[in-house]
């Protein structure tokens, strides 16, 4: 698997594009984590509706048990405490609920302020990195030695702009069918450039 291209100039920009992605990435999860601890702030009135409750139910008991011992009607006057203890505990759980509820929204909004963002350049970056992956692999198995540049001479003529074609030669594929060197190792480095390969050392001139 070819990961990065031949050609230095593209190599860095591949790395750099990798290390930009990874700092994307890294950069939003930072600001998803603010948004989260943010929006956990939101909790601080259910936190004192619990601790209110907490204690006010913790008095009424205490208050409860004080009158409870009082002979003969201990019973009936504690009685109206521990319901009011029992306000005490729905209190509590208001408190509790709302803490439960400003959680659960906090760890939604930080993920989807981290996710959303990295998921649109990353999944791009992705499309274009798996393309070029794809592409040079597939291309560097052909590309052995000068003899096989006619495959990507050919594949030039087909892919590459014809601006491009129209200054390697007049008639490139004439000069394709005729085997030209100079033509079709012309015509092949178009292709091997977009696909991020070095070509091969020209053949020995009594080699052609």
């Amino acid at each position: 698997m070819k990961l990065y291209a031949d050609l230095p100039g593209r190599r860095t920009l591949q790395m750099l594009a990798d290390l930009g992605v990874f700092f994307w990435a890294a950069g939003w999860a930072w600001v998803g984590r603010l948004v989260h601890d943010a929006t956990l702030e939101l909790a601080a009135p259910g936190e004192t509706l619990q601790d209110a409750g907490s204690g006010f139910r913790d008095q009424m008991g205490r208050a409860g048990a004080a009158v409870g011992d009082v002979p003969l009607v201990g019973e009936q006057l504690s009685e109206p405490f521990q319901r009011a203890g029992s306000a005490g505990t729905t209190i509590e759980q208001a408190g509790t609920d709302l803490v439960t509820a400003v959680q659960q929204l906090a760890l939604l909004l930080g993920w989807v302020t981290a996710l959303v963002p990295i998921l649109i350049v990353g999944l791009f970056w992705a499309f274009l990195r798996g393309r070029f992956v794809r592409r040079a692999t597939a291309a560097q198995r052909f590309i052995d030695s000068a003899a096989d540049l006619d495959l990507f001479a050919l594949r030039a003529m087909a892919t590459q702009p014809m601006a491009k074609i129209a200054r390697i030669s007049d008639d490139p594929t004439g000069a394709w069918r005729a085997r030209d060197p100079e033509v079709v190792r012309a015509l092949a480095l178009l292709e091997l450039r977009d696909s991020g390969l070095r070509p091969p050392a020209p053949l020995p001139a009594a080699s052609r």
